[in-house]
């Protein structure tokens, strides 16, 4: 008998689910702490000067990353072009979309759909900037007239933190509790 079961006579609605899983599934991510945005500054993959990101779950398997980014400088960030849509939650400070006339304050909510193209830019008065992005697919860096000049997708920032989290001593393997 599963032990998250107590007896027969338990109220079968506080019993756990004793079936299988479905065949295939991957294992649940849990990440303790994951909007603790002022804890172990080692968790945080520097990207650009004044950029980072905590990951918090880099889903290989299906094509998409979940990560809180965080900015320390004002002033255009990048234009990209999405493969597909990103859910965003800011959490800290202010963003906005030149292409768009509204700003994500916090707890503020933003649906952007594949095939959106647009420049993100933190306004000069804002300190710090934190937001948590769920990406699927990638995207690319564009110029203005929307020629490519890069790209980012679950596997570059797979890599990105593999390697920072070898730099500061947390181990490349540290990575690997957020792949799926």
């Amino acid at each position: 008998m599963d032990s998250r079961n107590v007896s027969a006579g338990m109220d079968p609605a506080k019993q756990a689910y004793m079936g299988p899983p479905p065949f295939g599934m991957i294992d649940d991510a849990f990440v303790p702490g994951a909007l603790d945005l002022d804890g172990d500054e080692r968790e945080w993959v520097p990207q650009a000067n004044g950029v980072a990101f905590k990951p918090l779950l880099l889903c290989v398997s299906q094509g998409y990353f979940v990560n809180l980014l965080r900015v320390r400088s004002s002033g255009v960030l990048s234009r990209h072009r999405h493969a597909g849509p990103v859910h965003a939650i800011t959490l800290r400070g202010r963003w906005r979309y030149l292409e768009h006339d509204w700003e994500a304050v916090p707890s503020s909510y933003a649906f952007e759909p594949a095939g959106e193209t647009h420049t993100l830019i933190v306004p000069d008065d804002v300190e710090e900037m934190i937001t948590l992005f769920h990406v699927t697919g990638g995207y690319v860096y564009v110029d203005p007239e929307g020629r490519a000049m890069g790209y980012e997708d679950v596997f570059t920032k797979l890599e990105a933190t593999r390697r920072h989290y070898e730099s500061c001593g947390l181990g490349a393997d540290h990575a690997m509790r957020l792949v799926r």
